[in-house]
C-alpha cells in the first residue's frame, strides 16, 4: 500500500526550498551518496557541485553551509521513522508489543522507501549511524536548538518515551530510555561493525543481538520498577 508521506521541514534550515526543484531533489539525493561514500568530514559543496554537474554558488542558494545541510537531512530522517513507526504500531494495543516493534525498527537496517526517490533512507540511515551526532555535538548546538532544529529527535524521543510509560507508568525516566534506545541502536550496530571489541556481536554480527539486547536492557529496566 503506497503512503503519502509528508515531511514538514524547518525553514530556518534552508534558504530555498530543496523540495521544490529538480536542482534541491538533486542536492539531497548525491550528498547523501558522497557522506555515505566519504564521511561528513570530506564532503564539501565543491565535491558536491561537481558530483551534480552544477555550480557551489548554486547549492548556496539552497544551504547556508554544510552542517545545515546535514541538520537537514537528520531532521528528515527523524521524521520519516517518526512515520515509519506510528505506521507499524498503529494497530497494535499492548503497548509492550509496540515497543518490541519500535526497538526491531530501530535497530535493523533500512530499506529503500521508493516513494521518496530523491532520498535513499537505506544510505541515510548508515548516515544517521555514523554521522548523525554531529549534528548536535557541535559548539552551536544550543543557538541551534533555539531555532527548534532538533525538534523531530524530541518528538521521536517522546513518541517512544509515552509508550514506555504505557507499558510502565510507574517509571521515572520515559524521555531518557527512549533516548538512549535510539542511541545504543545505531552505537552497537556502529561497534560491531567497526568496533567489534566493544560488543558481544563480534562474530555473529547480527542485528537481532542487539535487538535482544535492547530489550533485556529496556524490559529489565521497567521490570524493576
Amino acid at each position: 500500500m503506497k503512503l503519502q508521506l509528508q515531511i514538514k521541514m524547518n525553514e530556518a534550515l534552508y534558504l530555498r526550498n530543496p523540495e521544490n526543484s529538480e536542482l534541491g531533489k538533486n542536492i539531497l539525493k548525491h550528498s547523501i551518496q558522497l557522506i555515505y561514500k566519504a564521511g561528513f568530514e570530506v564532503f564539501t559543496f565543491k565535491k558536491l557541485a561537481e558530483d551534480i554537474g552544477t555550480t557551489e554558488a548554486g547549492i548556496y542558494r539552497y544551504f547556508e553551509n554544510k552542517h545545515k545541510l546535514l541538520v537537514y537531512l537528520t531532521a528528515w530522517y527523524w521524521g520519516w521513522l517518526e512515520f515509519q513507526i506510528s505506521f507499524h504500531t498503529n494497530n497494535i494495543e499492548d503497548p509492550s508489543v509496540r515497543l518490541k516493534r519500535v526497538i526491531k525498527l530501530l535497530a535493523t537496517a533500512v530499506e529503500d522507501d521508493e516513494q521518496t526517490i530523491h532520498i535513499n533512507e537505506s544510505l541515510l540511515h548508515q548516515i544517521i549511524i555514523s554521522e548523525g551526532s554531529k549534528a548536535y555535538l557541535t559548539k552551536q548546538v544550543g543557538e541551534d536548538n533555539k531555532q527548534h532544529f532538533f525538534k523531530p529527535y524530541k518528538d521521536l524521543c517522546a513518541v517512544i518515551g509515552n509508550i514506555i510509560s504505557e507499558c510502565s507508568p510507574e517509571y521515572k525516566y520515559p524521555k531518557s530510555l527512549a533516548s538512549t534506545i535510539i542511541e545504543m541502536a545505531h552505537f552497537q550496530n556502529f561497534f560491531m561493525n567497526n568496533l567489534p571489541s566493544l560488543t558481544d556481536f563480534s562474530e555473529t554480527k547480527e542485528e537481532s543481538e542487539i535487538i535482544a539486547f535492547l530489550n533485556d536492557l529496556v524490559f529489565s529496566s521497567l521490570k524493576k520498577s
